[in-house]
């Protein structure tokens, strides 16, 4: 208690931690942003009720496309490669909204 410790003041790895948590941040905003336009695209071909089937699918299809750009901005912004099976992961909502329009 009498002896404080010495302070020893990193500037390059307070900037990578700082870079670090800026991309998580960024990565989440932009993520849930986009997601946010996907559950609206699943919810009005859920709504959607004197409409032909086309049209509900074609907006569960456009969502599953907005689900896969939700996760290669992620990547991008990680610095990933965007081209890999996590885009997959973007059709999950083209099949929920599928089976929850037509289920």
């Amino acid at each position: 208690m009498n002896a404080p410790r010495r302070v020893v003041a990193d500037p390059e790895k307070d900037a990578r931690d700082l870079a670090r948590v800026q991309k998580w941040v960024m990565s989440t905003l932009a993520v849930t942003t986009i997601l946010h336009l996907v559950v609206g695209l699943v919810v009005a071909a859920v709504m959607l009720d004197d409409a032909p089937d086309s049209s509900k699918i074609g907006l569960n299809v456009i969502a599953g496309i907005f689900g896969a750009i939700a996760v290669a901005t992620g990547l991008a912004i990680h610095g990933r490669r965007i081209l890999s099976p996590w885009l997959l992961l973007g059709l999950v909502p083209t099949a929920t909204g599928l089976v929850l329009t037509f289920g």
